[in-house]
């Protein structure tokens, strides 16, 4: 049996190329059926539904991913300061469900039509 704090200290000590495979989230029931994948690593561009969390239910695009963090940033998903503006909330990468694929690049298209055969 795992520790949950055992599994924190794991994804905090991990190197960067291990760490950038901990930002997936699961994909929506339709693109599982179709892609025959249930979970993938999240890229900027696709559009994701918050599932978790004060902004529960919003949907957008991804602007960023902070792979260090395990978070992203979503359109339509910000702060009011009280000085006027807005700042970008992150919001970590297991508590959204993605949408749609951002399918411009080849590496990633070959790798899900693989996955569907």
């Amino acid at each position: 049996m795992t520790h949950p704090s055992k599994e924190r200290k794991r994804m905090y000590d991990a190197p960067k190329h291990v760490k950038s495979s901990m930002v997936g989230a699961s994909l929506s029931t339709d693109l599982r059926e179709k892609y025959k994948v249930r979970s993938i690593r999240i890229r900027k561009s696709d559009s994701v539904k918050v599932l978790r969390g004060e902004y529960k239910g919003v949907e957008g695009k991804i602007t960023k991913v902070f792979v260090e963090d395990g978070k992203i940033n979503v359109d339509g998903v910000t702060h009011e300061k009280i000085a006027g503006g807005t700042v970008p909330i992150k919001i970590h990468a297991s508590n959204v469900i993605v949408t749609s694929l951002n399918m411009d690049d080849s590496w990633r298209r070959k790798k899900l039509e693989k996955k569907r055969s």
